[in-house]
């Protein structure tokens, strides 16, 4: 039994998962957001300097790639939950 702390990679021979957007020169070119639901696609090289309106479930959440961010999923830059903040009363 392995120990649940161990994550399961997609396997090699597959590739990483993506999404074709048709759309990707384009919007290279014109500085234009990619609106997208793909919040598992792997970001890839050639996906830096793209903007992406990623879903987190009731908005789109703006994301400009980076250098850092590739091998990396969409979604983990667009968070589906919000913070809790405490407050004392209802009334403020």
């Amino acid at each position: 039994m392995l120990p649940s702390t161990v994550l399961r990679a997609r396997s090699a021979w597959k590739g990483p998962f993506f999404v074709a957007f048709p759309n990707l020169s384009e919007a290279l070119k014109n500085n234009t957001p990619i609106r997208t639901n793909a919040r598992s696609c792997t970001i890839l090289p050639n996906f830096v300097g793209l903007k992406f309106l990623v879903h987190n479930g009731k908005h789109h959440i703006p994301i400009s790639v980076t250098e850092e961010m590739v091998g990396h999923k969409l979604g983990e830059f667009a968070p589906t939950r919000k913070r809790f903040t405490y407050r004392l009363t209802k009334n403020k």
